[in-house]
């Protein structure tokens, strides 16, 4: 069984080093990412399968479900091997089911950022990240106030999360920001000026919907690479993520223990030179 450890490792700051192959809990949740995931001890067993298979990177979020994501987590996993990284996200609210409001008032990202330590268990966010910018709220006072956490010693390290180029030099401004998390796939690639910055700073690039929510159209190109290797059009999706860019760490999702499996086992596969440039013009 191929493990995240194929995928080689990435550095985020100075002092955290993990696999470049995450994971995202967003799916263990319910339906419109609201309320806990309906079959706990199953949502518990991906977890833990995660770590079994070396996955050292999990992203989550104050508003999936909202709140009992991260509950979810600690519940799972604490106490918390060594090593292990756990990211979440604030500055968006929820009012119901696939509602998603923004909020980046200082004062509000302060709370949330104190009640997701309560819920994590921890003393410390290793990274704590400003999940969108709020149109109704100057940029800078939002990551200022994540800077300021940093400064308390709440968070190790600040990322943000649905920017461009020009709000994520703001954010360079203010503080040392270690990743990014844009949405980003082999079909979509709107934020390919954010992952060229990110390759100029040296930043981890997190994509989300990197596997189009397991929607993934049907392609001629894709589909002969993945026969050529054998596997999934959604395993050489990741591949491609993997060998696209050396600051990419992906964060497929899945509530499946079987997808969990075949999501890490797509760190060992290797695209030809060839393969590559194919499916650079796919999209």
């Amino acid at each position: 069984m191929s493990t995240a450890g194929r995928a080689g490792m990435i550095r985020i700051g100075a002092d955290l080093e993990v696999n470049r192959m995450g994971y995202g809990a967003m799916r263990l949740t319910g339906e419109g990412v609201w309320g806990a995931y309906p079959d706990h001890d199953h949502a518990i067993a991906v977890l833990r399968r995660a770590l079994e298979l070396d996955v050292d990177f999990i992203d989550t979020a104050n508003s999936y479900g909202p709140e009992t994501n991260e509950e979810l987590i600690h519940e799972a996993l604490a106490p918390y091997p060594e090593g292990l990284v756990i990211a979440t996200k604030g500055g968006l609210t929820r009012s119901g089911p696939g509602k998603w409001e923004r909020n980046g008032d200082p004062v509000h990202l302060r709370e949330q950022c104190e009640l997701s330590l309560k819920r994590l268990g921890v003393e410390a966010i290793d990274l704590y990240q400003l999940h969108a910018p709020d149109p109704e709220i100057p940029y800078a006072e939002s990551v200022g106030a994540l800077a300021e956490l940093q400064r308390e010693g709440l968070i190790r390290h600040v990322g943000v999360s649905n920017v461009d180029s020009l709000q994520l030099e703001v954010a360079l401004d203010i503080v040392e920001v270690v990743s990014v998390q844009n949405r980003f796939s082999i079909s979509d690639r709107d934020s390919l000026e954010v992952l060229l910055a990110c390759e100029r700073h040296e930043l981890a690039f997190l994509p989300w919907f990197p596997l189009v929510a397991g929607a993934l159209e049907a392609n001629e190109v894709i589909d002969h690479v993945a026969r050529n290797h054998d596997a999934t059009r959604y395993q050489v999706a990741i591949a491609w993520l993997l060998q696209r860019s050396p600051v990419m760490l992906p964060i497929p999702g899945t509530s499946s223990i079987e997808h969990l499996e075949e999501n890490v086992a797509a760190a060992a596969i290797r695209l030809s030179e060839d393969e590559m440039r194919d499916l650079e013009a796919v999209a």
